[in-house]
């Protein structure tokens, strides 16, 4: 059941207006009229406008995945598949706030400093799923620049994706890639 509560309302209220006008452009009177609140109840749970952004931010959806559910042993590629096929499913629930946000991390350091440190989760997700999978025999600098590469592939894939309809393309052969240079061309770790 979706939370109808006036916080809750103003809160979905923004999330569209921003996304929709950009949040410079959104006076809190408009966010206040359709969320169906006086203006004052909107300052009342949010001092600032700005608050409503961090709000916002707040909302994404959890990036922490825990590695030993998506891990193949031995399995590079095939883990690195299930980690981006799991953040391309949490990434299509909340393609509205991704867009607003990324288009809001220009001008404002609180969503700039959240989307960087969802970045570098993402990046040890990685690096946990890689190190997992091989049982941690590989060449740590191997790793983490595998680990980067991936995590700024997906993180791509996603801002190019908010501005379509579809869903990411698949990253097979890019897995693959990356899993063949990590454990030298056949995709297994190394026994």
């Amino acid at each position: 059941m979706e939370d109808d509560s006036a916080k809750e309302r103003i809160l979905r209220a923004a999330e569209a207006l921003f996304a929709e006008s950009g949040f410079d452009a959104t006076p809190t009177s408009r966010i206040a009229e359709r969320a169906g609140v006086p203006k004052g109840l909107v300052h009342y749970y949010f001092k600032r406008k700005a608050d409503l952004l961090t709000a916002l931010v707040e909302r994404l959806p959890e990036e922490r995945i825990e590695p030993a559910t998506l891990v193949i042993p031995g399995d590079v590629a095939g883990s690195l598949g299930r980690l981006v096929r799991e953040l391309d499913r949490r990434f299509t629930g909340s393609r509205v706030l991704s867009h607003l946000l990324w288009r809001e991390a220009d001008t404002h350091h609180a969503v700039r400093d959240a989307l960087l440190a969802r970045f570098q989760l993402l990046v040890r997700q990685v690096r946990a799923v890689i190190v997992t999978a091989t049982g941690g025999v590989l060449p740590i600098a191997d790793v983490d620049s595998a680990s980067g590469l991936l995590a700024r592939a997906v993180t791509h894939r996603h801002a190019t994706a908010r501005h379509a309809d579809t869903q990411p393309s698949d990253m097979d052969a890019e897995l693959k890639f990356i899993a063949d240079a990590l454990t030298g061309r056949n995709g297994r770790a190394p026994a």
